[in-house]
């Protein structure tokens, strides 16, 4: 794997070669415009962070849906990423962005290679919430992907994105 971060013209050109229709490279585009502007909040209030990881990851996150539209999607995005040789740290947003994280359980269940599959650092978990903040290219409130998840009767998963709320704003309502 190489260590080079995409720039946004290589990630969009990515998306591309893979076939990712002009609807996912739209969501892609939204997801890291809301999840540069969350981390320029986090730089504000001095977390270290890494911008360039974050809006290659989150314009790289849905890299899967060029093959599927099911959850699998994060795999398959992995496994793509892999192929062009990206980075890990993409690798890891692309492969745990989906519900707020995949359970060690669920993942068995969904037959998936055993690995980690809930957002770790701050630059995953900032482009996790970022996608659960848009649905198509309209930014919409969480509580709305909570109660999706809800509808489906993955409470598991809306419980994540509740819990994953709860820290993105805490930790950016520190020292307010």
């Amino acid at each position: 794997m190489s260590n080079k971060l995409p720039n946004r013209e290589q990630a969009l050109s990515i998306l591309q070669k893979n076939k990712c229709s002009p609807e996912v490279i739209a969501h892609c585009q939204a997801v890291a415009s809301l999840a540069v502007e969350l981390s320029e909040k986090f730089e504000a209030k001095n977390y270290p962070i890494n911008m360039a990881l974050i809006e290659a990851g989150a314009l790289l996150h849905d890299l899967g849906r060029a093959k599927t539209h099911s959850v699998n999607h994060a795999i398959e995005g992995m496994q793509i990423a892999q192929a062009e040789s990206l980075p890990d740290a993409i690798i890891c947003i692309i492969k745990r962005h989906v519900g707020a994280g995949i359970t060690s359980e669920e993942a068995e269940v969904l037959n998936w290679p055993k690995d980690n599959y809930i957002p770790q650092s701050l630059e995953e978990k900032i482009v996790c919430y970022a996608d659960k903040c848009i649905s198509g290219t309209k930014r919409i409130p969480v509580e709305t992907t909570v109660k999706q998840l809800q509808t489906q009767k993955l409470e598991d998963a809306a419980q994540r994105v509740i819990n994953l709320y709860k820290e993105i704003t805490n930790l950016l309502e520190e020292d307010n």
